[in-house]
């Protein structure tokens, strides 16, 4: 159980970090976000980040969801993390 537990505390930090790959490319407007790397990095984030930026609209033309979304991402990992230490504690 706690294998799998690690995975996904593994997975949450690799997606996390892609966000924030793509957080930063998106401040390069000049980028071909039809480029095979950079669509595939778009198919992987975008559905997460959609369902933030439907409750946070741009204000004044900046987007705040990915700040809501990682932010929700991190709580997330750190639940797992912390369900991973109590039961390798509990184990031994």
């Amino acid at each position: 159980m706690t294998l799998i537990i690690q995975s996904l505390a593994g997975f949450l930090q690799i997606y996390s970090v892609l966000l924030i790959i793509r957080i930063l490319l998106s401040w390069f407007p000049n980028l071909n976000w039809y480029n095979p790397p950079l669509s595939i990095l778009s198919q992987i984030t975008d559905p997460y980040l959609n369902i933030f930026r439907s409750f946070i609209p741009p204000l004044g033309g900046i987007d705040f969801s990915p700040m809501l979304a990682i932010f929700a991402l991190q709580i997330v990992s750190s639940l797992f993390t912390s369900a991973v230490q109590a039961a390798v504690s509990s184990y031994y």
